[in-house]
């Protein structure tokens, strides 16, 4: 979670959004593509990790997953939202959303998710590192740590918005996925709560009023992620 999805454009500019939702499926449940068999449309769910897996949903949607675990079994995560610098908050809500955020297609499907393909997964900066280390560390790391502060490109350290860096301490939601009609009970979603990007929030999970993510990426752009998203992960 938190990682970015970056892809590098016909006019060589790069692309990238923070992964801010999630969900995950695994061919021992009811809801996974390959639950059932192996076929010719979900044969890049079986194959080699670190691959996208793109299918159609309801014949219109594009749902770009990215494959894990190990070859022969169907297991993948599907990217639900991401949050693009200085782009509107909820224009990648979604996964349909986010498919046409990013152009991504069937043409995408079983390419590799490295940097000489164009599209690939990078590490969090390190100024995202730091915002979300409350999040998503021990609790004994996360009372050490301070999220105001981050480091730049550079090794500068960025002092954070106070609506940031109080935002950083919400936690990181599990709850059940959505959209499917089985296996609905399992806990497989996760998602920023800080972020005003996620497609659907857990029953009594209000937006937030304001997106401090947007904040920590205002604080990215343009200098630390021009020398970040090029090394994928």
């Amino acid at each position: 979670m938190g990682c970015l999805l970056v892809k590098r454009q016909s006019s060589g500019a790069l692309l990238w959004g923070v992964i801010v939702e999630t969900e995950a499926y695994c061919q021992s449940e009811p809801a996974c593509h390959g639950h059932r068999r192996r076929t010719p449309s979900n044969e890049t769910l079986f194959g080699e990790p670190g691959r996208f897996y793109v299918v159609v949903s309801y014949g219109i949607h594009h749902c770009v997953n990215v494959v894990c675990g190990r070859s022969d079994w169907a297991s993948g995560v599907l990217l639900r939202a991401a949050a693009l610098p200085a782009a509107p908050e909820r224009c990648a809500a979604g996964p349909a959303l986010l498919a046409r955020c990013f152009d991504l297609d069937r043409r995408h499907d079983a390419q590799p998710a490295r940097l000489e393909a164009g599209l690939w997964l990078a590490p969090r900066p390190p100024l995202l590192v730091t915002w979300l280390a409350p999040t998503l560390a021990t609790p004994a790391a996360a009372k050490e740590s301070d999220p105001r502060r981050g480091a730049s490109g550079d090794g500068e350290p960025i002092l954070l918005s106070p609506r940031a860096a109080n935002s950083a301490r919400s936690a990181l939601v599990q709850t059940s996925r959505i959209g499917i009609s089985q296996a609905q009970e399992l806990p497989w979603r996760w998602y920023l709560r800080a972020s005003r990007a996620v497609s659907r929030r857990a029953p009594g999970d209000r937006r937030p009023r304001c997106d401090a993510l947007a904040d920590v990426l205002a604080a990215l752009a343009p200098g630390q992620p021009a020398t970040t998203v090029g090394k994928p992960l």
